[in-house]
């Protein structure tokens, strides 16, 4: 699997919330350190995502912010 995106970080599925249309996955990728996305019901179904499964995290996208206090 390769992607262009450059921010892809690996981890374990913690919790998957499953409604009408979308799908909310969580993802930890560190100790205390957690990814979450809103995909499609049937993109969570195709993947077949699963609590305690291995998975991405790709992040692509134009701007990312920084700040702080």
């Amino acid at each position: 699997m390769k992607f262009s995106a450059r921010n892809q970080v690996k981890g374990t599925v913690k919790s998957i919330q499953t409604g009408a249309v979308n799908t909310e996955v969580v993802i930890v990728v560190a100790p205390g350190v957690e990814l979450v996305s809103i995909i499609t019901k049937n993109s969570a179904e195709s993947l077949g995502l699963a609590v305690g499964k291995e998975a991405y995290a790709i992040v692509k996208a134009s701007n990312v912010m920084v700040a702080v206090d």
